[in-house]
């Protein structure tokens, strides 16, 4: 396939009508760090005068961001400026979030994370006035860390554990802050940071309101119309693409068929991690632009980042993530696309209820074209640039099982092939290769692990289901005895006795940790 754009359309005016729609109906103050403080913001990511690239664009202006501007312009040239001292002068550093909450080892891991819930939580008074924080409505739980905001698809995997720790409340408050921010800015940004508005995530919504109905908190009727509003997000230009032609995050295949990827608008360094980006795409051979827009799609995924998303070495600097029909994007989409559906007939709206029954077999005939490999006995993400499949499975394999629409046939192929190329001593690896990336052998994430059990188990695969489950809370539980905390990823290689969390990535591993904590909780209680 060739990457063209749509007849008559400029792909670069295009994604700039795109930015001009969200700025219509964003809130005055969702410019991110690096539109308002231009050269100052360069400066200060380059020249690292925070160690993490993320402390930045996480503080707060003292003063307007204007005037703190033209103040840099003033100043910057003069031979004695203090570039440290200036942002220190006029920015204030998020604060370390205050509680009394002691970890005492003494306590089972569900009293534990029982009482995280309130750590993890931030009220919408605690909003700095002119930060990159995007205001919300409601409280709302973060992973912890250096991760001080809500993550879409994060939150997913810790409301399970919200649910199984009986807080409805918090759960009553995320539902109706998802729905704002679909109504606000017509999609579910990366986090609610102006830095991310560019780019959404996995979008597992429908996966929530199923959650938000069965809990009691919302009929999942309710939010039709945000069901509706995320998939127009995701499907923006699809219909007018001919076999071969891509746009934004829709890809007409040969036959055809229409499928997704991951995409961001912006093809500038990630301002989270500006001088990292700047940083790879100086010991790329590319356009630094296409570089940057590689890595941004790569953080849209969730999966940032991982040799999935890289040429034949896995170096990050072959990122090429817009090449790639990924299997868990398109199964997430089959089931809105189901959901819609069902919710539509619910309501009586026969045509979208028909329409939308339609675009969920498509997606699925398409899933098995396209995303399954009878070589390979299991599903696979697909190349469209190289016109073959990517030849690592990795742990995306089970959405397919997790969403319900394996045949039984194909779900004994994943079983065999999880067993045999994923599972290690602690739990399910991310991928085969490690080459560093944190969404790499040989780190295990939680949600991942939580897909592919409750996934197998609904397939029958009952006996391959709780070994990974055993293997992953004795993973998890090692390390609360040892070091009397939850993290981000875990090494799933690691010995009993020398149980650890994961590495790799851009920055050191975090604490807290939302999804951790969620999926965990939700295992112990079943």
């Amino acid at each position: 396939m060739t990457e063209p754009a749509r007849p008559g359309v400029d792909a670069n005016a295009d994604t700039e009508r795109h930015q001009a729609r969200v700025a219509r109906v964003a809130p005055a103050d969702s410019l991110g760090p690096a539109d308002r403080y231009q050269e100052l913001f360069v400066a200060v990511q380059m020249q690292r005068v925070f160690p993490d690239s993320k402390t930045f664009v996480d503080c707060a202006p003292l003063a307007a961001p204007e005037r703190i501007l033209e103040a840099y312009r003033a100043r910057h040239d003069q031979p004695d400026f203090d570039l440290a001292g200036f942002v220190h002068e006029h920015f204030q550093p998020e604060a370390a979030h205050e509680s009394d909450y002691v970890s005492d080892p003494e306590r089972s891991l569900v009293e534990h994370i029982d009482g995280l819930w309130s750590v993890l939580t931030r009220q919408p008074r605690e909003h700095p006035v002119r930060s990159s924080l995007l205001p919300l409505p409601n409280p709302y739980v973060v992973p912890g860390g250096r991760f001080g905001e809500m993550y879409y698809w994060d939150s997913y995997f810790t409301m399970l554990g919200l649910a199984a720790s009986g807080r409805r409340d918090l759960l009553r408050h995320m539902a109706d802050n998802f729905a704002y921010l679909i109504d606000t800015f017509g999609h579910v940004p990366n986090g609610n940071r102006s830095y991310y508005l560019s780019r959404s995530q996995p979008p597992v919504f429908a996966l929530m309101t199923e959650l938000f109905e069965r809990e009691g908190v919302r009929e999942a009727l309710a939010y039709l119309p945000r069901l509706r509003r995320e998939h127009a997000f995701w499907m923006d230009g699809g219909e007018d693409l001919r076999p071969g032609e891509v746009h934004r995050h829709c890809v007409r295949m040969d036959d055809g068929a229409l499928l997704n990827r991951y995409w961001d608008d912006r093809d500038t360094p990630r301002e989270e991690s500006y001088l990292e980006d700047v940083t790879t795409a100086r010991a790329c051979d590319r356009p630094a632009h296409e570089v940057y827009r590689e890595l941004r799609a790569g953080a849209a995924s969730g999966w940032d980042f991982s040799s999935r998303w890289c040429g034949g070495d896995g170096a990050l600097t072959s990122i090429r993530t817009t090449a790639i029909v990924p299997v868990d994007l398109n199964s997430f989409l089959h089931k809105l696309e189901e959901q819609i559906a069902e919710l539509g007939a619910a309501a009586g709206d026969e045509v979208a209820a028909s329409e939308f029954a339609h675009r969920a077999s498509a997606r699925r005939h398409a899933i098995d074209r396209w995303l399954w490999s009878d070589a390979h006995g299991t599903y696979l993400d697909y190349d469209w640039r190289d016109g073959q499949p990517r030849p690592q499975p990795n742990a995306a394999m089970t959405t397919p099982l997790y969403v319900g629409i394996a045949s039984p046939a194909q779900a004994a192929g994943v079983a065999n092939a999880v067993r045999n190329r994923l599972l290690d001593r602690g739990g399910l690896a991310t991928t085969c290769v490690a080459n560093g990336e944190q969404w790499d052998r040989p780190n295990g994430w939680a949600p991942l692990q939580w897909m592919a059990i409750l996934g197998l188990a609904d397939y029958g695969e009952s006996a391959l289901a709780g070994d990974i489950r055993r293997r992953w809370l004795r993973t998890v539980s090692d390390v609360y005895r040892r070091e009397g905390k939850l993290v981000e990823k875990y090494d799933v290689r690691a010995t009993p006795d020398d149980a650890h969390g994961g590495g790799g990535g851009e920055y050191p591993l975090q604490d807290g940790f939302g999804w951790t904590n969620g999926v965990t909780r939700m295992l112990l209680q079943g």
